[in-house]
């Protein structure tokens, strides 16, 4: 599991994707986790089946490595699980979900 502290130090860690698996239109209502890549559960495992250079030219960052950190957040938790597991069977051996999501991250921000 991912932890907040995690989670907010992704945009010093080139090397970590965050991936938020909420619909677009959830983002518009809410707002966007810094340095994350919008991808909803629904499209997740034809995105992490595109060739590299597809999925940069697509989410405008080059696909991840097999082993690299993998942090999915959702907006409670449940989607988030169920993306990392998914990037888990397709062979990502750093997948992991962000347990407290967006809902964590918006009481935690809203607080500083």
């Amino acid at each position: 599991m991912a932890t907040y502290e995690e989670v907010k130090d992704v945009p010093n860690q080139p090397d970590k994707y965050l991936f938020d698996v909420r619909n677009k239109s959830e983002l518009e209502e809410t707002g966007v986790l810094p340095a994350s890549i919008n991808i909803p559960l629904p499209e997740l495992e034809n995105a992490l089946n595109l060739p590299d250079d597809a999925f940069t030219k697509t989410y405008g960052r080059q696909k991840p490595a097999i082993d690299a950190v993998m942090i999915f957040s959702c907006k409670a938790g449940g989607r988030a699980a169920r993306a990392s597991n998914l990037a888990r069977t397709l062979g990502f051996t750093n997948a992991k979900a962000y347990a407290g999501s967006w809902t964590e991250w918006q009481e935690k921000e809203g607080a500083q």
